[in-house]
């Protein structure tokens, strides 16, 4: 990510702060629990990317709706910083995501004792101590995040740019951090992610893959400019790692692209990967009860007046009201159906509100199915680590100690005894039911 010049970032270096959060249950590593607070949701991006400097103008944005790229890298946190950021507010993330944009939050924290970047504040060479400045970097970026409106479920980027690769102690430092950088933001209920070069820290990620010393990003975007745009067929990363919706590549650095009337001066990436999560600004139409679940059936847990201001998350389904079954999730974890929203359609889903999941790794990999049983046909395969986007839960045929199934995005069923949610036992509350 690293062009001529130093990428910004907003906020300083924590060492060993820790914000108090929602613990989750302990799942060993690599695979480890995001503790998804209720109105959490995480958002997944397949499309072309671009990062800048300096997060672009309301404007700029606007004309550059023009061009093919739907997602921009915002750089929300960190102490390696160069860029000043006067257009990088909540007021700024709510515009250009209803305009349709996705935003993938970058934090530029402690890079590693052998990097190439003389100039780069750097961790220490103690793995322990490494893994005590990580976890103040995450709990600072989930303060940076948070204040700008990018919500539980959002993935944030670490980025760890290009070092020594032959360094064996440098290599430990850095794993130890990433490992506990991963640790942090799944406690808070963000999902964790890296940006890294190919010939470096994403070599070393792949190296430790299975590993269960270290955690595992739930996501990986290499930095490789040759300006091929393919997401698998990396020569330091195997295939079967970061299989399912958890892979971006930064395939041309530094260079400059019009569109609109707008030149910008930008690296171009290719997506398939969690991104930033945001409360979308709609307002009730009439008076509105809000309900714990998708669905009459569940109990009123608060009501709007006509007009009143709603932060939409996802959509879902549930029952019939008026002309549409979908129903909008609120950041406050309740549901409102979308009959009675102002959002575009009182039909059907509504761009650019994503639908609802959330994301866990498998632990092994895991068959998918038709349906939720072991004896329904298989549907494909999940490698071990891969994200499972999960929309709801229901009972099925047990497996292990749980009956508890998983119903993909993909309408795909997998066993919930192979995936790192809150419980292999019974239903993990951040998730609907089906």
């Amino acid at each position: 990510m690293l062009r001529s010049k130093v990428l910004l970032v907003v906020g300083a270096l924590v060492s060993g702060a820790l914000l108090v959060g929602t613990s989750g249950s302990a799942v060993a590593e690599p695979a480890t629990v995001v503790a998804y607070p209720g109105g959490a949701s995480s958002t997944r991006y397949n499309g072309w990317a671009f990062d800048t400097c300096t997060a672009p103008t309301v404007a700029q944005m606007s004309a550059w709706k023009a061009s093919p790229y739907r997602a921009v890298g915002i750089y929300i946190g960190g102490g390696n910083r160069s860029c000043k950021q006067p257009q990088l507010t909540a007021g700024w993330v709510s515009t250009v995501t209803k305009m349709g944009w996705r935003l993938i939050p970058i934090y530029l924290g402690w890079q590693a004792p052998c990097t190439h970047r003389t100039t780069a504040l750097k961790m220490s060479g103690s793995t322990a101590t490494a893994a005590s400045q990580a976890r103040g970097s995450a709990a600072d970026a989930v303060t940076k995040a948070r204040a700008l409106g990018l919500i539980g479920g959002s993935a944030i980027y670490g980025d760890m740019e290009h070092y020594d690769l032959g360094n064996s102690s440098c290599r430990a430092a850095v794993l130890s951090y990433l490992s506990a950088w991963t640790k942090e933001l799944h406690r808070h209920g963000y999902l964790s992610a890296v940006y890294a070069h190919q010939d470096s820290g994403a070599r070393h990620l792949a190296e430790v893959y299975n590993s269960t010393a270290y955690a595992r990003p739930d996501a990986l975007w290499i930095a490789r400019w040759d300006k091929k745009t393919g997401l698998f067929n990396w020569p330091t990363v195997n295939n079967a790692y970061w299989a399912s919706g958890q892979r971006a590549k930064q395939y041309w650095g530094d260079h400059n692209e019009t569109y609109g009337g707008v030149t910008l001066n930008i690296d171009s990436d290719r997506f398939d990967a969690p991104v930033g999560s945001v409360g979308f600004a709609y307002s009730a139409t009439t008076r509105l009860s809000a309900r714990s679940g998708p669905s009459t059936s569940y109990p009123v847990v608060a009501t709007y007046a006509a007009g009143a201001s709603l932060r939409v998350v996802c959509q879902t389904y549930g029952p019939k009201v008026g002309t549409t079954t979908v129903w909008n999730k609120l950041t406050s974890g309740a549901y409102v159906t979308d009959y009675y929203v102002s959002t575009p359609s009182n039909t059907t889903y509504s761009y650019p509100v994503p639908g609802c999941s959330q994301a866990y790794q498998t632990t092994t990999s895991l068959t998918k199915r038709s349906g939720p049983g072991t004896s329904y046909s298989a549907k494909g395969t999940l490698p071990s680590g891969s994200l499972a986007w999960i929309t709801c839960q229901r009972s099925g045929s047990k497996v292990g100690t749980t009956a508890v199934w998983n119903r993909l995005t993909d309408g795909t069923y997998v066993t919930d005894y192979y995936v790192a949610t809150a419980s292999n036992t019974t239903f993990t509350a951040a998730v609907r039911r089906c």
